[in-house]
């Protein structure tokens, strides 16, 4: 009979955090919620993070890392160059399917919204998931829309963002559809000829 190993201490953390946070909220989860859920004490919440924010920053990190790693796979598997550009929303289907990062809609948005004011560590790893979004959009956009790839980029972005809102508010019934619709159809108005 074999049994069972148990997570190390930090990885019970993340994983607690990861399921906890994003869905219920950052502020109003208390630290004690997070403990219980990770069967851990206070001490070694601080001895492995220092700080509740900081277990956030890691726990961003730890989604914003698979979030690449899914959208690259995607990206790879692209026959063309609009494929490659709507690859982020197959990504986001596959990632939001894989339920290893449980939430409602966004956690990179979600605690933008939490946290207007938000330590820098967290700023830094929200900073980088834009900044993923908005570099990949413009590079795979340059091949579609040439001269006004930024044009094509911010709208492939708000139709992004939108189908992520959409799952809070419930409608549209496939938000990630409807996103990838109209990120076609720009793309289709930019197309170079």
């Amino acid at each position: 009979m074999t049994t069972a190993r148990r997570l190390p201490a930090r990885d019970r953390l993340l994983q607690a955090a990861d399921r906890v946070l994003f869905d219920r909220g950052i502020r109003t989860t208390p630290v004690d919620e997070l403990l219980r859920e990770a069967e851990v004490s206070a001490a070694t919440l601080y001895a492995h993070f220092g700080s509740k924010d900081a277990l956030v920053a890691e726990t961003l990190r730890g989604r914003l890392a698979d979030w690449r790693a899914v959208w690259d796979q995607h990206i790879v598997a692209a026959g063309d160059d609009m494929a490659r550009l709507l690859a982020v929303f197959d990504a986001l289907d596959s990632y939001r399917g894989d339920q290893r990062h449980p939430s409602r809609w966004c956690a990179f948005l979600a605690a933008a919204t939490e946290l207007p004011q938000a330590p820098d560590e967290i700023t830094e790893v929200l900073a980088a998931d834009t900044a993923l979004l908005a570099d990949r959009l413009l590079h795979l956009s340059r091949p579609l829309a040439g001269d006004r790839a930024q044009e094509l980029a911010d709208e492939v972005l708000v139709a992004y963002s939108g189908a992520l809102a959409a799952f809070l508010r419930g409608s549209p019934r496939s938000p990630i559809e409807v996103g990838r619709r109209l990120a076609r159809s720009a793309a289709e108005a930019h197309r170079r000829t």
